[in-house]
């Protein structure tokens, strides 16, 4: 079960995109979910992670008490380069409430291609910000 903030009012979401590390493979991917998994669990974050041709796409939410040392975290990984934050901020209601980390790859649905598709600008901040938390509620 995941935890819950008690004050809905403390709720905020940050959303990055960045370069994975070169060395990077399946088993890393498996074990940064485990992890993930386990650790917003027990904090009360939930999300969605997903990886396609070498880059992570993130979105996080939860108290913001227990999300930005997790974001500090992920800002000094270094399986992390070039991390790009997309957009962050209060949030009214959770995105992925039932998901303590919701994980997607190329081989489910490709963002790149649903970028394309919906003629989603990615030099726009703001347009690729919403077009990349689109994509990942669409999944």
């Amino acid at each position: 079960m995941i935890n819950r903030p008690k004050d809905a009012s403390d709720l905020s979401f940050f959303l990055y995109r960045s370069s994975a590390a070169p060395e990077i493979g399946t088993e890393d991917l498996t074990q940064i979910l485990t992890a993930a998994r386990r650790r917003n669990a027990l904090v009360g974050l939930t999300g969605c992670l997903h990886y396609e041709d070498g880059l992570f796409f993130q979105w996080l939410e939860g108290s913001d008490n227990e999300l930005r040392p997790v974001v500090d975290a992920i800002m000094h990984d270094p399986r992390h380069h070039s991390i790009l934050v997309l957009e962050q901020g209060a949030l009214g209601t959770r995105r992925f409430r039932d998901w303590s980390m919701k994980f997607s790859d190329r081989d489910r649905k490709s963002l790149v291609d649903w970028i394309a598709h919906k003629n989603v600008s990615t030099v726009d901040r703001q347009e690729y910000a919403g077009g990349v938390s689109s994509f990942l509620m669409s999944l």
